[in-house]
C-alpha cells in the first residue's frame, strides 16, 4: 500500500459521542485520548513519516472554563503517559500554535516532552496544540514585516518559501492526505497554506469510534486517488516516470 507522507487529522465528534450517551462532554474527550494512543502506534507501526493532529484550536479557548481546564489535564495526563510509549517506538514529539496560551504546568510538561524525545528517528508527532491557520499566518507575516522594516527584506523578495519558512510548520512537508471524523466537511481553520494539495477524507464516524481499521481504510482510499498538483494526468505520469529514473 502506498502511504502518505505526512497524515494530518482533525479530531473531531467526542463531544457528540457522549451527548449521545448521555455522558459528560469529558469522557467523550477521555475516549477520544485512548483512540488518540491507539491511532499513534499504528501510524508508526505502517511507517508514516509525519503524523499530525488537530488537538486544541485556537478557537476552543472560548468553551466553558470547566472544559478547558479538563482538557488541559487530559494534556498533561497523555504527556505524562505516553513520552514512554514514543521513546519506545522512536516517535519525536513536535507542537505547534500559540503555546504561550498554555497554563505554565502544561507548557513546562510540553517543552519537556518535546526535548526528551529530540532526538527520536522514527515518525514525527506534530499535535496542534491553541492552534488557528489564520493566526499562524498573521504571526509569520508580522514576523516578514518586521524584517522589512529592518531592512534585512525587500518586499519583492517575499516568496512563497520565505513565508513557509515562517509558520509554525517549517521544517514539515506539507500534508499528502487529510482525515476528518464526525462527517463535518470543513477543515476549521486548520493548516490552511499548507492543506493546498492535500487530499481530503471525511468519515462519519466520530473519533471516539474510529480505529485502526478505518485508518486503513481511509489510507486505501488515499491509494485511489490521482494526485496532479493542477498539472495533467500526463505531465504527472511523465513527472513520475523521471522521479523514477532519478532513482537508479
Amino acid at each position: 500500500m502506498y502511504l502518505p507522507r505526512h497524515l494530518a487529522i482533525i479530531m473531531d465528534g467526542n463531544g457528540r459521542w457522549a451527548r449521545q450517551r448521555g455522558l459528560p462532554r469529558i469522557l467523550g474527550h477521555q475516549q477520544g485520548v485512548e483512540v488518540v494512543r491507539g491511532i499513534v502506534e499504528e501510524c508508526s507501526k505502517l511507517g508514516i513519516s509525519w503524523l499530525t493532529l488537530y488537538a486544541f484550536s485556537f478557537e476552543n479557548w472560548g468553551r466553558p472554563e470547566e472544559e478547558v481546564e479538563a482538557l488541559m489535564e487530559l494534556l498533561a495526563t497523555y504527556l505524562r503517559n505516553e513520552v514512554p510509549t514514543m521513546l519506545k517506538h522512536g516517535i519525536r514529539l513536535n507542537v505547534i500554535g500559540d503555546t504561550g496560551r498554555l497554563p505554565g504546568a502544561v507548557a513546562t510538561m510540553l517543552d519537556e516532552s518535546v526535548e526528551r524525545t529530540r532526538s527520536q528517528t522514527g515518525m514525527v508527532l506534530t499535535l496542534a496544540l491553541s492552534y488557528g491557520a489564520r493566526d499562524e499566518i498573521t504571526r509569520a507575516m508580522r514576523k516578514l514585516a518586521s524584517a522589512a522594516a529592518r531592512g534585512e527584506v525587500e518586499p519583492e523578495d517575499i516568496s512563497e518559501q520565505r513565508i513557509a519558512a515562517q509558520l509554525d510548520t517549517v521544517g514539515l512537508p506539507d500534508p499528502d492526505f487529510l482525515i476528518r471524523t464526525s462527517g463535518e466537511m470543513r477543515i476549521s481553520n486548520f493548516l490552511l497554506w499548507q492543506l493546498a494539495y492535500t487530499e481530503l477524507y471525511f468519515t462519519e464516524t466520530l473519533w471516539p469510534d474510529f480505529s485502526p481499521d478505518q485508518l486503513r481504510q481511509a489510507l486505501h482510499e488515499y491509494n485511489r486517488r490521482e494526485r496532479r498538483f493542477g498539472l495533467t494526468a500526463e505531465q504527472r505520469s511523465k513527472e513520475g516516470n523521471q522521479e523514477e529514473g532519478g532513482r537508479h
